[in-house]
């Protein structure tokens, strides 16, 4: 069949497609998580549903923004694309623009206002090339953050806990893992511009154990992430 012939006769099933790619770049999108970066909150297996237009409406395939129709806020998860490569990641925010942001012993200090913590429980976790180790889960409240979050701290695994006071410039912000001694965030890529942000992250849409043969996760279905 000529090419033309068989463009005629899918015409219909070509152009779902090409809304459907350009509601998935501009509107709405998902995200598998790969990593344990975000532990305790997102786990491996777990598919996010990502909000495009929560902070920007950008032309399709680009980041070339039009409007801004929405503001970050800390504590916010969010969808982006590493400064350093190009790379999609997922993070926190903890830094807005102006904000003087240190870490003293795992402790954020925002603005000259220690972080809230209070420790939750204890579990083991298993960390590629290192083994089973038992990692800290604790409740973190920011400074100017509407509600606490779970964060997840390995003290056996080296990492950066501590850095000196750095005020994140206009129009950028700082990003952290929750799974803070086990994430490649702001503290080795440094900030990231507002252009760069994908979207919001705001539910899990489903969820399945990678080390388990993908077994679903039911009870993680529809969840809303904070």
């Amino acid at each position: 069949m000529p090419i033309s012939t068989w463009l005629r006769a899918n015409k219909g099933f070509i152009m779902f497609l090409m809304l459907f790619g350009v509601f998935r770049t501009a509107v709405a999108d998902w995200n598998p998580i790969p990593s344990a970066s975000m532990r305790p909150n997102l786990l491996e297996g777990d598919v996010v549903f990502v909000n495009r237009l929560a902070y920007n409406l950008k032309v399709p395939l680009t980041d070339i923004v039009l409007q801004h129709t929405g503001e970050p806020q800390r504590g916010d998860i969010v969808t982006f694309s590493s400064p350093l490569d190009g790379t999609r990641l997922i993070k926190r925010i903890v830094g807005l623009p102006g904000d003087t942001v240190a870490m003293r012993n795992e402790q954020l200090v925002i603005n000259g206002q220690a972080a809230q913590y209070s420790a939750l429980d204890t579990v083991a976790e298993t960390v590629a090339a290192v083994g089973q180790l038992q990692e800290q889960l604790v409740s973190e409240q920011g400074s100017g953050q509407a509600q606490p979050h779970r964060i997840q701290l390995l003290p056996q695994v080296p990492a950066r806990r501590n850095f000196a006071a750095v005020t994140v410039p206009a129009g950028h912000y700082m990003m952290l893992g929750d799974n803070r001694d086990n994430s490649a965030d702001s503290r080795y890529f440094g900030f990231v511009p507002r252009a760069l942000l994908i979207g919001k992250a705001e539910t899990i849409l489903v969820s399945a154990n990678i080390q388990d043969h993908w077994q679903p996760r039911f009870s993680r279905f529809g969840t809303a992430l904070k």
